[in-house]
């Protein structure tokens, strides 16, 4: 199994980087360069210059998004790149998210009324965070005791990001007892989504029970039919949707068809539910 370590070249990164260079396993270092800040080569050529100390194999996409690109579009745009080269290597992606950027996102998630599963975010089996219980100052810890060398991003103090002005207000509001316990939220969440992702293995191919889902309570059906999508699409679909997907599969008619959003189409027979993606 090779692993595909995400490199950006800040002290997350490197650090994470560092301690997978202990270990005995296969890797890859992938950096994306998203072409947002006008300097943004520098930190391709740092980390390939890393990768070659390391005397780790390099890969490196630039793409040129400009100044106004969205987080998201950076965060999709940085995924696909990550998906792309842990396909070409048959491995898995690795990334250097620890428990502050765990934190911030479940507030970003609930913040925006994701409900309980805001809780379960950054838990996707497929990407392996081995820093995940780590905190910020005890990255910087490892860094300096290990004398590594990292790259700053301006973009991290500007306020035209949402992530950054969370970090801020989280480390306001919250003492140490508090963090912890939003982690703890999280890794508990995290357990049951794992769960719902066993039982959603037992569901072969894009047919699903028409009779299953309407028997079961509406939350649970919800919950198997977002992580059906999200695992076979990687569509991620907005409780308004599940609703409606949940009351067309009680009520509609045999040989109907549904457009639920996001590219993915509902066909309904007597007896299934065919989830396809046009």
């Amino acid at each position: 199994m090779r692993y595909i370590i995400a490199v950006s070249g800040g002290i997350d990164s490197v650090v994470l980087l560092d301690l997978m260079s202990r270990t005995e396993k296969d890797l890859v270092v992938a950096h994306f360069d998203h072409g947002i800040r006008e300097d943004s080569a520098s930190d391709a050529r740092f980390v390939e210059a890393l990768a070659d100390r390391y005397k780790i194999q390099f890969v490196c996409r630039r793409e040129k998004l400009g100044a106004d690109a969205s987080e998201e579009l950076a965060r999709q745009r940085r995924y696909e790149f990550l998906r792309g080269v842990a396909t070409d290597f048959d491995g898995v992606i690795v990334t250097a998210h620890h428990r502050d950027d765990i934190i911030e996102t479940v507030a970003m998630n609930l913040k925006r009324g994701s409900r309980w599963r805001g809780l379960a975010g950054m838990s996707d089996s497929q990407i392996v965070r081995p820093m995940n219980s780590w905190t910020k100052q005890r990255i910087y810890e490892y860094a300096i005791r290990q004398k590594l060398e990292w790259c700053e991003d301006e973009t991290n103090q500007s306020d035209l990001y949402q992530r950054n002005k969370f970090r801020r207000k989280i480390n306001r509001e919250l003492d140490e007892y508090q963090k912890l316990g939003v982690y703890e939220a999280w890794r508990k969440q995290r357990e049951l989504r794992g769960k719902i992702e066993q039982e959603i293995e037992k569901f072969d191919g894009e047919v699903l029970s028409r009779y299953f889902l309407t028997m079961i309570d509406d939350n649970v059906a919800q919950e198997l039919l977002y992580y059906y999508v999200l695992r076979h699409y990687d569509v991620s679909l907005l409780g308004s949707q599940l609703e409606r997907m949940l009351i067309a599969i009680k009520t509609g008619k045999a040989g109907s068809c549904w457009q639920v959003g996001g590219g993915i189409v509902m066909k309904l027979t007597l007896r299934s539910v065919i989830i396809k993606r046009v």
